[in-house]
């Protein structure tokens, strides 16, 4: 499974293919396999529902009855495959075998007794009158999918509790081997154990990646995202930082210098095993959500009660809340960086937002003695005063952060400190060293301190957690480029402290460079721009120095190839002119259907503009991140329509579920290519990607088609409902 597409993290994009140990290949094949025929599985369960709840006296058409048929088929089918990867999974783990397989053999025996129950085809015959089938045991259906949904949460469990042992395991083989290269004594010693940390890293950075990816809460994810960012780029400052030791070995900064590297990479190691286990450290506390926005937002929606409940909140419970809020606008207003005029708005802002509140509390109390239209009017006047105020402080605060990063990212774009820094250290100017490293403490305390600022402005959990991350990122590299620095000018002719301490200096303007990318992120959820997924761009890129994370350069192929990608994209192309009529005919009707199919339109388009070697994606790499996001519409929009057919009647329900079948396993599959080593096969992935991609829209057109088409019947059925409800109404009147 690939790492996600935002940071290069340990395992980022290009990092570990076809790197990994014999044998590791095969426990990720088995968790991408396993996700695969869970997600196959569990919508076609959802179908049994369908069928469960069919009407006995539906009238039997052969189409209704193939559908029933396939559907009981399918079912059977992917329970098949789910068994086949349970019991690979239980041959790879003694300790649980019998209980996966016991587990296994029960949801065999559920997906052939759906499989037979709805064999129903030939019940338009005379000689099948004796046949049991779900029109006559509809009781045996409803065990039959117990049983299986009992059993599949069952083998997903276990198969769980087996991903978190390996990556546990695989921890604890890093922690053993960092170990042993602390206190190695010899540079052969130390290359010979440094290549066999590499491997395990390689592995741990395996299965960390996959449970990135599956991970379901975003919060988790940008967590695991940041600790495995932190493991990649600790990963090569430990190699020049151990060889800075061995080659000066009385170097006090040079001890000191590496033994940050390994105590950063503990912590990230043992903040994976909290995010995988979902178990905390004894008295630590989450204190990821304190921010004014996530603070402001919360208090909107407790006044926003009061237009439904005068009684459900308390006065006591408001004030208490606003006043947390405007006690964290003090990080703003204490702070030295920013302006005058900003601190007096932010001041005046939260006076203001203070007095509204009282006129709302007074407005609410006489609203529950008196509950006239004129009162109200009133309440919902104080409300919309207060919510205004608050919007306003957002935007200040907001402008505040934003302006202050822009300025800071501008000016230290040229990285005097660190060129100046690298230049003393050559020199041997230990005078200088300390008038420049004087300089990057306060660079680096303010970058810290703006970091806690835009982290109350970021509106999302997961953009917090890249602040924080962000944030320790420049207070743990200030220090270490100092150590460094100081190292080589006390040995300037030293070869590997000039390369150690260029490491560290890397590290840090790249973080700078983050910096960028978040500023963005964060201006885009502020304006409601959150259409495209980023994907934690924001968090640390690969390093120049590893050898194994070259960038990827535009590929190049033969004439033959080239032609036969730009038919299947000339095809591609019609699809997505298609998919957009369709879209048309919903006009301005807000619908998840329609938003995850525009979704799709768009990514496609841009696919077909690749096959023309036009438009933003320039790499293969670009390609399959792209692919990957359509891959996920393509699953949302299963899910969006399934939810909608459940407001349909049986008949057009199964023809949207037979739909969803068909794009549901095309989706995986899209998901398995992409995931693929390319291993010097290039255009054979791509070829196979935008054939997949094809058959998607094709199916997507349709489902479009037919949603916007059932959706007019339930509308007109609905309307119809409520106009004969009306007649009736008023002839009772009569």
């Amino acid at each position: 499974m690939a790492a996600s597409p935002g940071p290069a993290g340990v395992g980022g994009a290009g990092a570990v293919q076809g790197s990994g140990p014999s044998g590791f290949a095969f426990d990720s094949g088995l968790e991408i396999k396993t996700r695969s025929v869970e997600q196959t599985l569990l919508p076609l369960v959802s179908q049994i529902t369908t069928l469960i709840n069919h009407k006995d006296n539906t009238k039997k058409s052969d189409k209704t009855l193939q559908a029933i048929q396939r559907v009981g088929q399918a079912v059977n089918l992917a329970v098949g495959r789910f068994v086949k990867v349970g019991e690979a999974i239980a041959n790879e783990n003694w300790d649980l075998k019998e209980e996966i397989n016991i587990a296994c053999i029960e949801a065999k025996q559920a997906g052939e007794t759906i499989a037979a129950l709805t064999d129903v085809s030939s019940l338009n015959h005379p000689e099948s009158d004796g046949q049991i089938t779900i029109f006559t045991d509809k009781t045996g259906v409803i065990k039959a999918a117990r049983l299986l949904l009992s059993s599949v949460t069952k083998v997903l469990l276990l198969a769980d509790r087996v991903v978190i042992k390996q990556i546990i395991t695989s921890r604890n083989k890093v922690l053993a081997t960092m170990e042993r290269l602390e206190k190695v004594n010899s540079f052969q010693e130390f290359v010979q154990i440094f290549s066999q940390f590499g491997n395990e890293m390689v592995e741990f950075a395996h299965l960390t990646g996959d449970r990135q990816n599956d991970l379901k809460d975003e919060k988790k994810k940008a967590k695991m995202a940041a600790a495995r960012a932190v493991l990649e780029k600790c990963t090569m400052m430990l190699l020049t930082a151990s060889k800075t030791c061995l080659r000066h070995p009385h170097c006090e900064s040079a001890h000191k210098n590496k033994g940050g590297v390994f105590d950063r990479m503990k912590v990230a190691l043992d903040k994976v095993i909290e995010i995988v286990t979902d178990c905390k450290p004894n008295g630590e506390t989450d204190n990821s959500s304190i921010s004014i926005f996530a603070g402001i937002k919360e208090f909107k929606m407790n006044i926003e009660t009061l237009r439904e409940n005068l009684y459900f909140q308390s006065k006591e419970n408001l004030s208490a809340m606003l006043e947390v809020i405007l006690e964290r606008t003090e990080d703003f207003t204490d702070s030295a960086y920013t302006s005058h005029e900003h601190r007096e708005r932010i001041l005046e802002l939260s006076t203001q937002a203070r007095r509204e509140l009282q006129q709302l509390i007074s407005v609410w109390i006489q609203a529950q003695s008196k509950k006239t239209k004129s009162i109200a009017e009133e309440l919902e006047l104080s409300i919309l005063k207060i919510s205004h105020s608050l919007n306003e402080l957002k935007k200040e605060l907001h402008s505040t952060a934003t302006q202050l990063v822009a300025d800071l990212l501008k000016y230290h774009a040229d990285h005097v400190v660190l060129k100046a820094l690298k230049l003393t250290g050559v020199e041997g100017n230990l005078e200088g060293l300390a008038e420049y490293a004087c300089k990057l403490s306060e660079q680096k305390e303010q970058l810290v301190e703006t970091c806690r600022l835009l982290r109350h402005v970021c509106g999302t959990e997961p953009l917090e957690i890249t602040c924080i991350h962000a944030e320790e990122t420049f207070q743990v590299t200030g220090q270490q480029i100092i150590s460094a620095a100081e190292t080589l000018t006390l040995h300037p002719s030293s070869k590997i402290a000039k390369e150690n301490l260029d490491v560290f200096c890397e590290a840090w303007e790249s973080q700078i460079s983050d910096m960028s990318t978040l500023l963005r992120e964060i201006n885009d959820v502020f304006e409601g721009r959150r259409g495209e997924k980023y994907g934690y761009l924001s968090l640390p890129k690969p390093m120049k120095n590893n050898a194994n994370l070259k960038s990827l350069k535009p590929d190049k192929a033969d004439s033959e190839e080239q032609a036969k990608i730009a038919k299947l994209g000339l095809k591609l192309g019609l699809l997505t002119s298609d998919a957009n009529c369709e879209i048309e005919k919903w006009g301005d009707q807000e619908s998840e259907i329609v938003r995850c199919g525009r979704n799709m339109a768009r990514v496609a388009y841009s696919l077909y503009l690749f096959t023309r070697g036009e438009g933003p994606l320039k790499t293969s790499q670009d390609l399959i991140h792209q692919l990957e996001v359509f891959a996920d519409e393509g699953l949302q929009l299963a899910a969006s329509v399934q939810a909608f057919s459940k407001q349909l009647k049986d008949d057009d329900k199964l023809m949207l579920l037979l739909e969803i079948n068909k794009l549901i396993p095309l989706c995986h599959q899209l998901q398995t290519i992409t995931k693929t080593p390319l291993q010097n096969q290039v255009f054979l992935k791509v070829d196979k990607c935008i054939t997949k991609t094809r058959s998607m829209m094709a199916i997507l057109v349709q489902l479009l088609s037919l949603c916007y088409k059932l959706l007019k019947k339930l509308q007109m059925e609905n309307n119809r409902w409520v106009s004969v409800t009306n007649k009736d109404s008023v002839d009772g009147k009569t």
